[in-house]
């Protein structure tokens, strides 16, 4: 059976990539994966030492959860019109679902992220990574505008400038 696999991260944008995996989910009458990808804390050293057990078992407990909030935050009590299986991958987003989506019926559907350059000097694009290294076709879902305005109010917020209330109107 086909599968449309969704990456989600938790973040703004997240519902809306939901959403739209869902609605292709349920044209192509497939399987519909949530997949949220988490690393361990203090990367990959950080988690070599035996001293470490337990924090990767919370670690992967507080991501399961957060991805049981995502799904209700997004579908509710009702659930999606398809299959739905949540999955937690341990490693980097882009190559998590990469992973997950290796046959060539599914669909990858991730979201835009973030094109403020500091962001992308930081932390690379899982949308270009999937794009570059999937097997099968990928969606990438923008960002919404209002996404962005409150990206701008926040910059707005963190360089301490004055609210202009003429911006407000349209």
């Amino acid at each position: 059976m086909p599968r449309v696999v969704v990456g989600v991260s938790g973040a703004l944008g997240s519902p809306a990539v939901l959403s739209r995996g869902a609605a292709e989910a349920r044209v192509r009458d497939a399987e519909l994966w949530v997949v949220m990808a988490w690393q361990a804390p203090g990367g990959e050293l950080g988690s070599r030492s035996a001293c470490n057990v337990s924090a990767l078992a919370q670690c992967r407990t507080a991501v399961v959860e957060r991805l049981r909030e995502v799904l209700d935050e997004a579908f509710g009590t009702q659930g999606p019109a398809a299959a739905l299986a949540g999955l937690t991958v341990r490693g980097t987003p882009g190559a998590a679902l990469v992973d997950t989506a290796r046959a060539s019926d599914d669909l990858l559907v991730v979201g835009s992220g973030s094109r403020s350059p500091l962001r992308r000097l930081v932390r690379p694009s899982v949308a270009r990574y999937c794009l570059a290294h999937a097997a099968c076709p990928v969606l990438v879902v923008p960002s919404s505008p209002l996404h962005a305005d409150l990206d701008a109010v926040h910059r707005r917020n963190l360089w301490h400038l004055p609210l202009d209330t003429r911006e407000l109107t349209p």
